[in-house]
């Protein structure tokens, strides 16, 4: 009893002194504020040049630098064009995106990689870093998906928090993005999302409260679409009502790139700074537009005084004004180990029907690789998360290394993108406002000669899989389908991949199938023939290195899906019942009802399950109880590693109602699930996933993994187990 009131008498302290702090920072904040013009506060509140805002010289104040993005920080540009700077000294590290790090379900590596984040932008001299980005993934078709984390809120904020607290221990301010319900890149600059107040609080908004409050992230970006027939960037409800008053946030608030329309709702509103992507800085409508409004009278200075107050707040915290500031540095040997070590862990292998893998690097004398992906660099594609980057090592070449001249490596394309893609000019974000902000397309333009040209590739793929033992296909999608301004118009693979695909298991059945994404892809034509099946999202500069190692076992994969792979995009709640692109409201009539949530709940069969993933070696559960400590509840459960091969398990706990949906664990009844009929007679999905464990065990060794329940409530049903459908063992009673 003592200890628990000492620990609850730090957290009070605690607590008390973090708002002590915040009354300095924002008392010596104001006092500035008070010494500068109303010209020298209006360039504070709005970019002058494309990534910076203006400094004020005279009080020592400093521009505020800010860099996209989310994989690592993106090359320089001219201070008002979209012009590359050319210069050799911005190459850096690039980071598995967003979608492969939650795949690692590992905690301490999007700790680290936030780290690498903050301290290569820091090393280039930024203060804002645009990431990162933590959307829900409410559709299977949106470009952005690579960006973020997951379908599950749960899932992406504690993944989204330490990547935070990495980044901002480098004295550089993430910018937690886009708030909130951006989940389309059609018609995102209008698109009105209409969402009922609990799917918004209980899928939605979750991770944006987490970000502010646990991650204590300096930085929030407005999203571009409208909620509730407010543009974000200027919203009352989302700005002032729910992050100002309700989650009581006093950082900084960014405006995305072009995501103002009106000076006034946005002076009133409780955003801090415009950003845009045009050269008429002058013109923005916090610019010269709000300064003449305040000088009607129409806008009260007090506002802009806020705004400068909470801008200077954020410099200090940076340590921006004192001369106290933590230096960085970029492409470090060790942020390329993090890299590597996030790609290790993100590899997902779906399907293992034979156990044809892994390979065996000394019995392997020759293997024929085909697939343009597999030759491939993607770090310069996918819009503002496009990376100039030091280096990046393909899935070709990362086999051709390990190993090491022993095996003939034979390549062949076997498909190509369009021509028009890679050729495309990079410099798209001059044209990026138009078309309402983005469209949705399907796998690009088709016409004779390019048939003909893929044909043949496929023909010289078929004939040669005939002749190797050793067949591995590289393929999937590319940043022309995962792109920002751009959704997918269904999930099928472009390219005449599957046609590829299908003719290669018909010549050599054994072939191995390799996909890389951001986002699912239909694989109805070919699954049920393919024994093997890998999924290697972006990952990264030490992506294909780490693709070899998984495929030639000197790496058991341990990636679990962050999302649910659908057997088409119609599966998903998102476009079965609510609406997706090519319309002026988004209406997200699926409630609560995304991703497992609404598969398990209705009963509809996913091609592959949220939190599926599977290992080189097996594991068993056994000895699951429910503990309650200090008000809180946990699950505990023996793992026990049953193979001959080292391995990392994701323990996962989710809670459910008892007698809501069917499961497959050891005491609980068999037989059909209990359903209530029509959609809208159920409250609540089946079952939730409220918190995992990732566990390292050597061969044949047993652990205990504790796993603490979030929102437990008493008589909830507690499955574990090693996917949403692979559940092990339950609880529903205490201890």
């Amino acid at each position: 009893m003592k200890k628990e009131n000492t620990a609850a008498g730090n957290l009070i302290s605690e607590s008390l002194q973090d708002e002590t702090n915040k009354n300095i920072i924002k008392k010596e904040a104001q006092s500035l504020m008070r010494q500068l013009t109303l010209d020298e506060k209006i360039s504070m509140i709005h970019g002058a040049e494309l990534f910076r805002t203006a400094p004020v010289e005279r009080l020592g104040i400093p521009a505020l630098v800010m860099s996209d993005g989310p994989m690592g920080v993106r090359q320089e540009f001219e201070p008002d064009s979209w012009k590359c700077v050319g210069n050799h000294d911005d190459y850096v590290t690039y980071l598995p995106c967003n979608s492969a790090l939650a795949a690692t379900w590992n905690r301490e590596l999007a700790k680290a990689a936030g780290g690498v984040l903050g301290a290569e932008a820091r090393g280039r001299g930024k203060d804002v870093i645009l990431g990162p980005g933590v959307n829900i993934k409410r559709s299977p078709l949106c470009g952005r998906n690579f960006e973020y984390f997951s379908e599950d809120p749960f899932l992406t904020k504690e993944m989204a928090v330490p990547y935070i607290l990495g980044v901002q221990n480098w004295d550089v301010a993430a910018c937690v993005k886009h708030f909130a319900a951006n989940n389309q890149e059609t018609q995102r600059l209008w698109v009105d999302v209409k969402i009922d107040e609990k799917a918004l609080r209980e899928i939605y908004l979750p991770v944006f409260y987490e970000a502010v409050t646990k991650g204590n992230c300096y930085t929030v970006m407005a999203a571009y679409n409208k909620i509730y027939g407010e543009h974000c960037c200027q919203s009352d409800f989302l700005l002032n009502q729910i992050l100002r008053k309700e989650w009581g946030y006093d950082g900084a608030v960014i405006s995305d790139w072009g995501g103002v329309h009106d000076s006034k709702r946005a002076a009133q509103s409780e955003l801090d700074i415009e950003m845009s992507v045009t050269s008429n800085f002058d013109e923005y409508f916090m610019a010269e537009p709000l300064k003449k409004l305040v000088e009607e009278g129409t806008v009260s200075e007090d506002v802009i005084d806020e705004k400068v107050t909470r801008i200077l707040m954020l410099m200090k915290r940076l340590h921006m004004l004192d001369g106290e500031r933590k230096s960085g540095t970029y492409n470090a040997p060790s942020h390329r180990q993090t890299a590597l070590d996030a790609a290790r862990e993100s590899v997902v292998l779906l399907k293992n029907t034979k156990g044809k893998l892994p390979l065996s690097p000394k019995k392997t004398k020759e293997i024929l690789i085909i697939g343009e992906n597999a030759d491939l660099q993607h770090a310069p594609g996918g819009g503002s998360a496009e990376i100039k980057a030091l280096y990046e090592i393909t899935p070709l070449m990362g086999i051709q290394m390990l190993l090491g001249g022993n095996a003939e490596v034979s390549y062949v394309r076997g498909y190509c993108q369009d021509p028009k893609a890679e050729n495309a000019d990079t410099n798209w974000q001059e044209t990026s406002l138009e078309n309402g902000g983005g469209t949705s397309s399907g796998a690009g333009c088709q016409d004779e000669a390019l048939a003909y040209h893929r044909k043949q590739l496929r023909e010289e793929a078929v004939r040669k899989a005939k002749e190797f033992s050793s067949v591995i296909f590289v393929g999937g999608l590319n940043h022309e389908q995962d792109c920002e301004g751009n959704d997918r118009a269904d999930m099928k693979l472009p390219y005449e991949q599957d046609t590829l695909i299908e003719q290669l298991l018909e010549a050599n059945p054994e072939t191995i199938i390799v996909l890389t994404g951001g986002s699912p892809v239909e694989m109805s034509r070919w699954i049920d023939r393919a024994d093997s099946l890998v999924w290697g999202w972006y990952a990264g500069m030490e992506g294909g290195r780490a693709l070899a190692e998984v495929l030639f076992g000197s790496v058991n994969p341990s990636g679990k899906l962050p999302e649910s792979f659908y057997k088409m995009h119609t599966d998903c709640s998102a476009h079965a019942w609510g609406n997706f692109a090519q319309k002026e409201t988004a209406d997200y009539a699926e409630g609560v009802f995304v991703g497992y949530r609404y598969l398990d709940t209705f009963h509809i069969e996913p091609q592959f399950c949220f939190g599926h993933g599977l290992s080189y070696t097996s594991f068993t559960y056994q000895n699951a109880v429910l503990r309650k400590e200090n008000g809180r509840a946990y699950a505990e459960c023996r793992i026990t590693n049953t193979g001959t091969m080292a391995g990392k398990e994701t323990v996962q706990v989710y809670l459910a109602k008892p007698g809501l949906g069917q499961t497959d664990c050891g005491d609980s009844a068999d037989g059909e699930a209990v359903w209530q009929e029509g959609a809208e007679r159920m409250e609540e999905p089946v079952q939730q996933l409220k918190g995992f464990e990732k566990v390292f065990l050597m061969p044949q060794e047993s652990r205990c993994v504790r796993v603490e329940i979030e929102d437990y409530r008493e008589g909830m049903e507690v499955r574990i187990g090693s996917s949403s459908r692979d559940i092990r063992v339950c609880v529903c009673q205490e201890v």
